[in-house]
């Protein structure tokens, strides 16, 4: 995060660990205090400002895409709490109300104007009850094998279960089975070399394992969030332009369906022989699909909300 963003929030060097080389990620991470954490927040170029929120994994997920999009926007990607390099106070409870709050504190902190909240997976739980407490300032929202509402539906509620089950999450503490299925190319590693796989996998330690499976029980029982959620999609965000991509081997749920059913006007596009991390997968096609929509959809309405009030 540079020095020269021009905002009051309180900004914490972080030292680079010594598997995270500046090869496998080449921008600089900083500290941002919300609530008991300090959120590694990385805050790379100029431009619309494109959030971009996940729970459960960490950053790293975002590296090809930012490499893409930082010279036409200012990309803001952080590790939720629990993940990657961000730090929680001892005994810190993960949840996705508290990744909320994380998504809040990064847009009112670094005072984010004109926002495109892009999510991924449980990111866009989290993302858009986060952003729908600054509603004023957001501007659209893309939606990356991303739901928005409650899981409903005997399959997708016992997969939760699964694995947000105690005994899954302390096998996987163990084992590591997340974080090497995620390295493969069903995730995050179909164009990654042998170092990003390594610098990944790394940082998914024991305690980011433990904080996704306890991301994925809490999405069974996080019923206030999901009311603030669906106030804010039939609400301030209704008028929202959206954008959904979605890989095409990885929509068991019919989660597109359902985000055109509350948004009949989405653009959807769906990445050809596509995974679970579309980004990963096509990251040329899915930046061209983002710049191209937000020059069509979102920049005009940013053009609009600048435009001054005629005097009487």
């Amino acid at each position: 995060m540079t020095s020269s963003r021009d905002t009051n929030a309180r900004v914490i060097p972080l030292a680079r660990p010594t598997w995270l080389h500046q090869s496998v990620w080449p921008f600089v991470t900083s500290g941002l205090e919300v609530d008991d954490s300090v959120l590694a927040v990385t805050d790379v170029g100029r431009g619309p400002v494109l959030l971009l929120v996940h729970a459960g994994t960490w950053s790293f997920i975002w590296r090809d895409l930012i490499a893409r999009l930082s010279s036409d926007f200012r990309c803001i990607c952080f590790d939720a709490p629990g993940n990657g390099r961000t730090r929680d106070a001892a005994g810190a409870v993960i949840s996705l109300e508290k990744a909320s709050r994380a998504v809040t504190g990064v847009i009112e902190q670094l005072e984010l104007e004109d926002v495109t909240l892009v999510a991924h997976d449980l990111g866009g739980l989290a993302g858009v009850a986060g952003a729908a407490r600054t509603p004023e300032r957001i501007r659209g929202i893309v939606g990356m094998n991303a739901l928005g509402w409650k899981p409903t539906g005997a399959a997708l509620r016992t997969m939760l279960a699964v694995i947000g089950n105690g005994f899954t999450r302390e096998l996987d503490v163990l084992a590591g089975f997340v974080p090497r299925l995620t390295t493969t190319s069903f995730g995050v590693g179909r164009h990654l070399d042998g170092a990003s796989r390594r610098a990944f996998f790394t940082g998914m330690d024991t305690r980011g394992r433990r904080a996704f499976h306890n991301y994925i029980r809490d999405a069974r029982r996080c019923d206030a969030l999901y009311d603030e959620i669906a106030r804010a999609l039939a609400g301030p965000f209704s008028g929202l332009p959206l954008l959904t991509i979605f890989g095409e081997r990885n929509d068991p749920f019919g989660f597109q369906q359902q985000w055109r059913a509350l948004f009949p006007n989405v653009r959807q596009v769906v990445v050809p022989k596509g995974n679970h991390f579309p980004m990963c997968d096509a990251p040329d096609l899915v930046a061209e699909t983002i710049r191209s929509w937000h020059r069509d959809c979102v920049a005009p309405r940013n053009r609009i909300s600048l435009q001054p009030v005629p005097t009487i």
